[in-house]
C-alpha cells in the first residue's frame, strides 16, 4: 500500500486571493494517479482553499475573548466548508479517470491536543481500502483539546505520518511544487543543490515560513513529519508534482528525481 500526498500548491493557485483550482495540473495529476491499481490512500493539501481562511481567522491562535471566539467559530466553519469543497472537486476528477475515490472528512473523526493528533480511529479507512476504494483525506480545521485555542489546523503531512504508521504503509510519496529538499530555498537561491537522501543526521538549512504563506509549517514541517516516519522504518520520497509523468513513475515504483527520507 502507498500513501500519496498531493501538495495544495500543485492543484490550486496557492497565491490566489480566493480559492482557485489549477485545472490543468489537477487533470494531469488525476490521470497519472489512475495508473496505480493497488491499495492507496491519497492525502491532499488545502492550498488556497484552506490557507486563506486559516490565516485570516487565526485558527490555532490563542482565543483572547468571547468575540474572538465567535470570530474563530466562523473561521472554522468557512475553512471546513472550503477544504471539503476542494476534496469534492478532486474526487470528481479522480472519478473521471476511473479511480474509485471516496472523500473522508478528517474533522469528522480526528481531534488534536496541542495541535498533534490524539483521537483518530483508522478502522473505517481500512475498511474502505479492503473494499477496493481509494480514501482521499486532506488538511482540515479540527477540534483541539487545548482550552486556550480549542481549534487547530491539521496539516496533510501530519495525517500522512499518522496513517502510514497505523495502516502499515509500504511507501509514502509526497508531491509538491519543488523537486525535493535543497541545501537552501531553490526559489530564492539559484545555487541551491538538491539533496538525494535525507536522514536525521543530515545538516539542513531550514526556515519555517520564509518566502511562503503556509500556516502548516512549509517544508520544515514536512521534513520533521517524515523523519519521524523514517524512525518506524517507512521511507518517503519527495517529488515535483508539476513535472509531467513524475507521479505516474513514482506510484509505479520507478526512479524519479527527488529526495528520499530514510
Amino acid at each position: 500500500m502507498i500513501i500519496l500526498k498531493i501538495g495544495g500548491s500543485a492543484i490550486t493557485k496557492k497565491d490566489a486571493q480566493e480559492p482557485t483550482i489549477d485545472e490543468v495540473n489537477l487533470d494531469r495529476i488525476a490521470q497519472e494517479v489512475s495508473a496505480y491499481n493497488d491499495d492507496m490512500v491519497i492525502v491532499h493539501g488545502a492550498g488556497s482553499y484552506g490557507h486563506i481562511y486559516a490565516k485570516k481567522f487565526g485558527i490555532g491562535d490563542v482565543i483572547s475573548n468571547v468575540n474572538d471566539h465567535l470570530y474563530k467559530l466562523e473561521g472554522v466553519c468557512r475553512t471546513q466548508a472550503s477544504v471539503q469543497l476542494l476534496n469534492y472537486i478532486i474526487c470528481e476528477k479522480l472519478h473521471e479517470k476511473g479511480v474509485p475515490a471516496i472523500g473522508i472528512k478528517p474533522s469528522s473523526f480526528i481531534e488534536t491536543n496541542q495541535k498533534r493528533i490524539c483521537v483518530c480511529d483508522t478502522k473505517l479507512i481500512q475498511k474502505y481500502i479492503d473494499n477496493g476504494f481509494v480514501p482521499v483525506l486532506y488538511g482540515d480545521a479540527v477540534l483541539d483539546q487545548n482550552e486556550y485555542f480549542k481549534y487547530a489546523i491539521l496539516s496533510g503531512d501530519q495525517i500522512i505520518t499518522y496513517l502510514a504508521k497505523k495502516l502499515k504503509a509500504n511507501r509514502v510519496i509526497l508531491s509538491s511544487d519543488v523537486d525535493g529538499i535543497y541545501t537552501d530555498n531553490p526559489k530564492t537561491n539559484p545555487d541551491a543543490k538538491l539533496i538525494d537522501i535525507v536522514t536525521k543526521d543530515t545538516d539542513l538549512l531550514l526556515t519555517e515560513n520564509e518566502n511562503q504563506a503556509d500556516v502548516t509549517g512549509g517544508m520544515a514541517g514536512k521534513i520533521r513529519e517524515l523523519l519521524d516516519l523514517a524512525e518506524d522504518g517507512i521511507e518517503s520520497h519527495i517529488i515535483n508534482a508539476e513535472t509531467p509523468g513524475n507521479i505516474k513513475l513514482a506510484v509505479s515504483g520507478q526512479k524519479v528525481k527527488g529526495t528520499i527520507i530514510k
